[in-house]
C-alpha cells in the first residue's frame, strides 16, 4: 500500500477527485491548508497600505491505494492538476505497512 499526498490549487480539487473516482479510487481525505513554495505569495493593497501575503490557500488531498495502482493514479493527478504555472503543487508518496478498518477489523488492502 502507498499513501499519496498532494498539495493542489483549490480550483483543481473537483477535477482531480472526478478523475481518480473514474479510475476507481474513492477513499480520500481533503484538508484546506495554507503554504508557500516557489510561488512565494503576492503583494496586495488594503486601505492604501501595501502588504505581503506569503502563505497562499491550497488543498491537501490524501489517499492510500494498492501499490499496483500508484503509477497510474500519479499520472492521472499530474495531468489533471497541471496548469504549467508556478503554484501547481506537489505530490508525495509514502509506503504504508498496514491499515486496519476499525469497524470490521479488516487489514491490509482489504481495509482500504
Amino acid at each position: 500500500m502507498t499513501k499519496i499526498e498532494c498539495i493542489l490549487r483549490p480550483g483543481k480539487l473537483e477535477d482531480v477527485k472526478e478523475a481518480v473516482n473514474k479510475y476507481g479510487i474513492h477513499g480520500m481525505t481533503v484538508t484546506q491548508v495554507i503554504g508557500c513554495g516557489l510561488q512565494k505569495g503576492r503583494t496586495e493593497v488594503y486601505r492604501g497600505a501595501e502588504y505581503s501575503i506569503n502563505l497562499l490557500p491550497k488543498i491537501k488531498l490524501e489517499m492510500v491505494i494498492p501499490d499496483e495502482d500508484v503509477a497510474e493514479v500519479l499520472k492521472i493527478i499530474t495531468e489533471v492538476a497541471r496548469t504549467g504555472e508556478i503554484g501547481d503543487g506537489k505530490i508525495f508518496t509514502y509506503k504504508i505497512d498496514d491499515a486496519i478498518r476499525i469497524r470490521t477489523g479488516e487489514k491490509g488492502d482489504d481495509a482500504i
